[in-house]
């Protein structure tokens, strides 16, 4: 993970290229995935979630999931992101495969991919 960069009382800013391919751990220290995007609204320009890959064995058989930016904190001690939730929730996750992202205007995924992490 990139260094925070930008400090003050009230804002921290990370770099997306620092974060694209952070390992990511549950409250347990246990390694859940690691980022493989950043998707964001650019009529808000904010970060809508954090796509993440989990599962499988060298790429085989994983899938990528959808995770609101919201739901991550950012352990800047370890430089890495913490999300949460244990594996076995994550894997009922909404998820996606890989070759197959949802579609941007698809208000259904989305809608389910908050509702789950809420």
């Amino acid at each position: 993970m990139a260094e925070v960069i930008g400090t003050n009382d009230q804002t921290r800013v990370l770099t997306a290229h620092g974060i694209i391919g952070d390992d990511v751990v549950n409250a347990a220290g246990e390694h859940i995935g690691d980022i493989k995007d950043l998707m964001i609204d650019v009529t808000k320009g904010s970060i809508v979630y954090a796509v993440l890959d989990f599962g499988g064995f060298l790429g085989i058989g994983s899938k990528y999931f959808a995770v609101p930016w919201q739901s991550f904190t950012v352990d800047e001690d370890n430089k890495r992101l913490v999300l949460n939730v244990s594996k076995e929730r994550l894997e009922k996750s909404p998820g996606f495969d890989k070759d197959h992202w949802p579609m941007s205007n698809d208000a259904a995924f989305y809608a389910s991919v908050n509702q789950y992490y809420r």
